[in-house]
């Protein structure tokens, strides 16, 4: 998306304002589309006028209303208001916030239900921010390639417009905040799983018929005495003397993530195999489904998997080459900001 500078003459004085334009594909070749009109001009018919008060309304993908308080809140009609001329010579701009990749981010956050979703799934207590909030926050941060809550809390939430968006103080958003709000999250994960597999049946019409699974690592600076999956195993940082735990990722061949599930540190991989297909029948049934992972020829580990093709005739693996390649594109369309530093 990219700003775009209008002039309109009313009555023999000229207004100049501003358009958010976007570039959409269509059969005739791309073209460009106004998402919303910033600083109205006068003389516009209101059915027509757009401004930073009707963004809530985009986002819910439903007619804008004349104001607009905090996101999904409408208001009544504002009066009509004066215009008057400016001379920008004198004036200066403060506070330039980050707006697009944020504005899309919460697009795709409220067009996916998940505020609606986290909404029923949480009960509230006596937090000051809302955790649905919290949780927003954190993936329009990661969207937009943030790589900890620690720089979101101190720098990045202040330089992006989610203030406005959402109507939460920057002071409110610090990081024992954003920490608390991923323990949330974890204890919601199943839930939001199966919310996100239905959405890409309903959008995409995926039926899940071809999955992709492999296995990553993550380790730990210091002792994890608290972490009870922490452990010494195959380090793919080349960093044995710490602990890490391991993770398996389920995608389709789309880049889209299915399921997650984090093992112990010292866990082999083609043990994640077994558990993790268990775990997704028994959570999502068990469809005409085929598995593909990535093994090195003549392993173990892959004589163990080829015995588990024998009960699961739907497995199989590929080259190593091939998955490791496959592996880096999907991580990175997941954690963007690991996938450059992660072996696999």
């Amino acid at each position: 998306m990219f700003l775009r500078r209008n002039r309109r003459v009313v009555d023999g004085v000229a207004y100049d304002y501003w358009s958010l334009v976007k570039t959409v594909r269509t059969i005739k070749g791309p073209r460009q589309q106004v998402v919303a009109t910033l600083g109205k001009e006068p003389g516009l018919e209101s059915g027509v006028r757009r401004g930073w008060e009707q963004i809530g309304d985009m986002l819910e993908g439903r007619e804008p209303s004349g104001m607009q308080g905090l996101l999904g809140e409408s208001m009544p009609d504002a009066p009509r208001r004066q215009w008057a001329q400016v001379d920008v010579q004198g004036v200066r701009v403060e506070r330039v916030r980050e707006f697009g990749e944020v504005y899309l981010a919460l697009s795709l956050w409220r067009r996916l239900g998940l505020h609606r979703l986290l909404e029923e799934l949480i009960e509230p207590g006596r937090e000051e921010v809302p955790w649905e909030v919290v949780a927003c926050i954190l993936t329009v941060a990661r969207f937009c390639g943030q790589k900890s809550e620690l720089e979101v809390a101190e720098r990045w939430y202040a330089d992006s417009a989610l203030e406005d968006l959402l109507g939460v103080a920057i002071p409110l958003v610090n990081d024992s905040r954003l920490y608390r709000g991923l323990d949330v999250l974890l204890r919601r994960k199943d839930e939001l799983c199966a919310h996100l597999q239905e959405r890409y049946r309903s959008w995409f019409g995926l039926e899940f018929e071809f999955l992709i699974y492999d296995v990553t690592s993550t380790y730990f600076e210091g002792e994890a005495a608290s972490n009870k999956k922490a452990a010494r195993g195959y380090s793919r940082d080349n960093r044995s003397d710490c602990k890490q735990v391991n993770i398996g990722l389920v995608v389709t061949p789309e880049g889209l993530p299915v399921g997650y599930e984090v093992f112990a540190g010292n866990t082999a991989d083609v043990s994640t195999v077994e558990e993790m297909i268990e775990m997704m029948e028994v959570k999502y049934g068990q469809p005409k489904r085929i598995w593909v992972m990535g093994l090195r020829p003549g392993d173990h580990r892959t004589r163990r998997a080829n015995d588990l093709g024998a009960t699961r005739p739907r497995c199989v693996s590929a080259p190593d080459q091939l998955r490791r390649e496959g592996s880096r594109k999907t991580l990175a369309l997941v954690y963007p900001a690991h996938a450059s530093r992660r072996r696999f």
